[in-house]
């Protein structure tokens, strides 16, 4: 990812918190032919010490599953709240627009799993993710539905072997801060969560 410094957070509680918030993550590897083959799917955190964890799962039908078992090294990428940001927030007029945003992206090794189990308590984990009240009603379907349903998965434990966290959020133009906190305060849902997160790093302009 391209990473100037003045938007590289090295904080990993910021990572962890992006990725929790918004799982729904872009998992990219390389196809049989060499090409980039993408898959959207939510992804479970799990922080061990000073390791991330990611568990997930695509449908047996996703050939995704076959690249991450010939090439287990593979990239996935979370995009947090995004907005546009108008040259209106500067004093003068020769500036131009930007699109800001926050986002993590994870180098990861992967590992199938294949027990119907282990495939069982990495859904329990999602779900209890994502809604928490469906974990009876998983638990009361009949076994054979549930062990095909499960055999219609291939899941899967990613260990972040690096990782990077882009909080693009105009840092290093402070004259412009007020107006643009102001501006994203009154925006949509993702404006003003860009704009508790300029509160959060301290960016409350001149």
């Amino acid at each position: 990812m391209y990473l100037p410094a003045q938007f590289k957070s090295q904080d990993r509680a910021h990572a962890a918190e992006l990725m929790r918030t918004y799982p729904l993550a872009t998992l990219v590897s390389n196809d049989d032919e060499g090409r980039p083959f993408l898959t959207h799917l939510p992804l479970h955190l799990i922080e061990q010490k000073d390791e991330f964890i990611l568990l997930g799962h695509v449908a047996r039908g996703n050939p995704h599953w076959r690249y991450l078992k010939a090439r287990p090294e593979a990239v996935v990428s979370f995009l947090g709240p995004h907005a546009y940001m108008s040259p209106k927030v500067y004093p003068d007029v020769q500036r131009v627009p930007t699109w800001n945003y926050l986002a993590v992206h994870c180098t990861v090794q992967s590992r199938l799993i294949d027990p119907q189990q282990a495939k069982d308590a990495l859904l329990k984990q999602l779900i209890a993710d994502h809604e928490p009240a469906y974990a009876q009603q998983w638990r009361s379907l009949e076994e054979d539905f549930s062990n095909k349903m499960l055999a219609g998965i291939v899941a899967f434990e990613m260990q972040v072997i690096d990782w990077q966290c882009k909080l693009k959020l105009n840092q290093h133009r402070p004259e412009a801060h007020a107006a643009m906190r102001a501006a994203y305060a009154q925006g949509n849902e993702n404006e003003r969560v860009l704009a508790d997160w300029m509160q959060r790093l301290g960016l409350h302009g001149h």
